[in-house]
């Protein structure tokens, strides 16, 4: 994995100081000076990660005033958006953000069932045997990879390339949410019930079986989200 630039890792600090309230839509973020004093680095490097955060519609430089946060309704990069929905949002972000999953994994699924090949339903069985495996020893971090990793695999053989990129962007906050929900061990249970009957439904090659196998997964995040996590 590519090492992130300082000016990516000077944009995302600011983007979180704005997520975080310290700087919120409407007001004036520090001069660039100050900033680039509280990073320890350059002003050029902080005027380049505004230049980023202008980019996806976080800021505007306003001529003679300085550089206000712009509402986040004007915002353009998926992924400042859902950062700052799911530091806000609480239980609306979290069913937004299961909705987008279950629109694109579903189609994800139906699309693999007929695409899929022999190494991608390897790659299945061994991510679920993964999830069972630190299920068994308590290992929520490694039960969470095994998780995603079972997903990725479902994007790539659907054979649209398209498909991982729509969700790649909410990766942190997507992984997040995972690490919330199976930390209860029901949660952990059930999540290999559904895994379980999705493989079995992209290996039957049946488009159709594959859709109603990840909706039924996606219900059952539902409840468990609601269950064990808003506390309905």
């Amino acid at each position: 994995m590519a090492r992130e630039s300082l000016v990516d890792v000077v944009a995302a600090a600011l983007l979180e100081r704005v997520v975080d309230g310290r700087t919120p839509p409407g007001r004036l973020l520090p001069p660039e000076a100050e900033l680039a004093a509280e990073h320890d680095v350059s002003r050029l490097t902080v005027r380049e990660a505004l230049k980023v955060l202008q980019t996806q519609g976080v800021v505007e430089v306003q001529r003679g005033r300085g550089t206000v946060v712009r509402p986040t309704s004007t915002w353009t990069a998926i992924d400042a958006v859902a950062l700052a929905h799911d530091r806000s949002g609480g239980e609306q972000a979290a069913l937004q953000l299961l909705q987008l999953r279950r629109m694109v994994e579903s189609g994800a699924a139906e699309l693999a069932a007929a695409h899929r090949t022999d190494a991608d339903l390897a790659e299945l069985e061994r991510h679920l045997a993964a999830m069972r495996t630190a299920h068994d020893a308590a290992d929520v971090a490694g039960f969470v990879a095994a998780d995603i990793a079972f997903h990725d695999v479902v994007f790539h053989a659907s054979g649209n390339p398209f498909v991982a990129v729509l969700l790649g962007p909410l990766s942190a906050v997507l992984r997040a949410r995972r690490e919330e929900t199976s930390r209860h061990e029901p949660v952990q249970v059930n999540a290999i019930a559904e895994h379980a009957g999705v493989l079995e439904a992209v290996r039957s090659g049946d488009p159709a079986a594959a859709r109603e196998a990840m909706e039924s997964h996606m219900d059952q995040t539902l409840a468990d989200l609601r269950r064990h996590v808003l506390g309905r």
